[in-house]
């Protein structure tokens, strides 16, 4: 049996630090009681004075995990550290009550990926057939929160999500970014053996360049969803699905090919929507709609008040008014949280501007 220059062996080497995980281990699991036993009682002060409906507090989570990213000094990096405080939290409200999230389903697309990156394993998951659905389910209380898509970095603005957002009573309380790695998945082994690649349209546009390069003479077809091309593809040996990997684990699917979208930098940005206003964090967007009469310069004069408080656009999105023909409205983003200041100010000279305004929600900036 091999040793160090000290005469130690490796089992020995390793028994020593082992011995170190398992009590490091179970101080964790000390500690992680104690911070449910605290969530607990903040359920129980919440139902004390009423203020029980609101289990969940975007703003608050955000800070706690801006605090842990600020005192982390590795070795493990800062999204990890997030996603496992996210699960502890997660873990920590569902004692309180199991959150439900309504997302665009069905499970395995991207959408579950930010159902689950937002509110954690523990949440209570509803997948809907359509954005519309995602909605009404949160409107008509079925669901806590609505998790729905509203830009993609490549392919731009999910039209039906703003269309919705200007009739919903909806508050927009946080959002999330997921990185889009789109994945060929496949029982195939090579791929001269695939015959049809499905996906939704949108993957297929996002790996056109690819697939040229790859399978330029192989048929594309679109279907509903990434999760339902994964199916189709679990269950015929020679087509190829182009999904994520939360549908490559839901349908075992091996990989054929790994990363093959064209923009290495492909991002989908996600919206929280709940019945209830978020509080200020300290780092937070406010999302608008509005509108202006149609003539020279309005909507430079529209925005004037904002650029006047030093207020920052981050977005600005022209959508077709649905009420009238050739009016549009705009979406806008904005630095700060509605109830601060400059915010508040240049939104008081905006309304007075505007022919329409409406306030979607002030949330923090996503949380990496």
């Amino acid at each position: 049996m091999s040793s160090d220059k000290t005469g130690q062996t490796i089992q020995e080497a390793l028994a020593i630090v082992r011995q170190k995980i398992d009590g490091i281990d179970s101080t964790l699991l000390e500690l992680l009681s104690q911070r449910a036993q605290c969530a607990r009682e903040v359920g129980e002060i919440k139902a004390r004075f009423g203020d029980d409906g609101f289990i969940y507090r975007p703003e608050r989570e955000a800070q706690v995990l801006r605090r842990l990213q600020a005192l982390n000094q590795g070795p493990l990096a800062d999204e990890t550290i997030t996603r496992l405080f996210r699960e502890v939290m997660s873990a920590c409200l569902a004692l309180e009550q199991p959150i439900g999230v309504a997302f665009l389903g069905p499970l395995g697309t991207f959408s579950e990926s930010a159902a689950v990156k937002q509110f954690g394993h523990a949440a209570r998951l509803l997948p809907q057939a359509s954005i519309d659905d995602v909605f009404r389910e949160v409107e008509a209380g079925h669901a806590d929160y609505a998790v729905v898509p509203v830009e993609n970095s490549t392919e731009g603005a999910i039209g039906r999500t703003l269309d919705l957002l200007l009739g919903t009573s909806l508050k927009i309380c946080g959002e999330v970014v997921v990185r889009i790695h789109q994945n060929l998945l496949s029982r195939s082994t090579e791929l001269s053996q695939i015959t049809q690649v499905v996906s939704h349209a949108q993957s297929l546009a996002q790996c056109h360049e690819w697939l040229n390069r790859n399978l330029a003479d192989v048929p594309r077809i679109p279907v509903a969803s990434n999760a339902e091309a994964a199916r189709l593809a679990a269950e015929n040996p020679t087509w190829a699905a182009i999904a994520g990997e939360a549908a490559a684990e839901r349908y075992q699917l091996p990989h054929l090919a790994s990363n093959i979208e064209d923009e290495p930098n492909n991002t989908t940005r996600f919206l929280v929507l709940g019945r209830f206003a978020a509080g200020p964090s300290g780092q937070d967007k406010t999302s608008l709609i509005l509108s202006t009469p149609n003539r020279t310069g309005a909507l430079q004069s529209l925005l004037a008040p904002l650029a006047q408080a030093g207020v920052s656009m981050t977005r600005l999105e022209s959508r077709p008014a649905r009420h009238a023909l050739w009016e549009y409205v705009f979406f806008v983003d904005i630095e700060g949280h509605v109830d601060a200041e400059p915010v508040k100010s240049a939104l008081n000279e905006l309304a007075a501007e505007a022919a329409y305004l409406k306030v979607l929600g002030s949330y923090p900036v996503a949380v990496y």
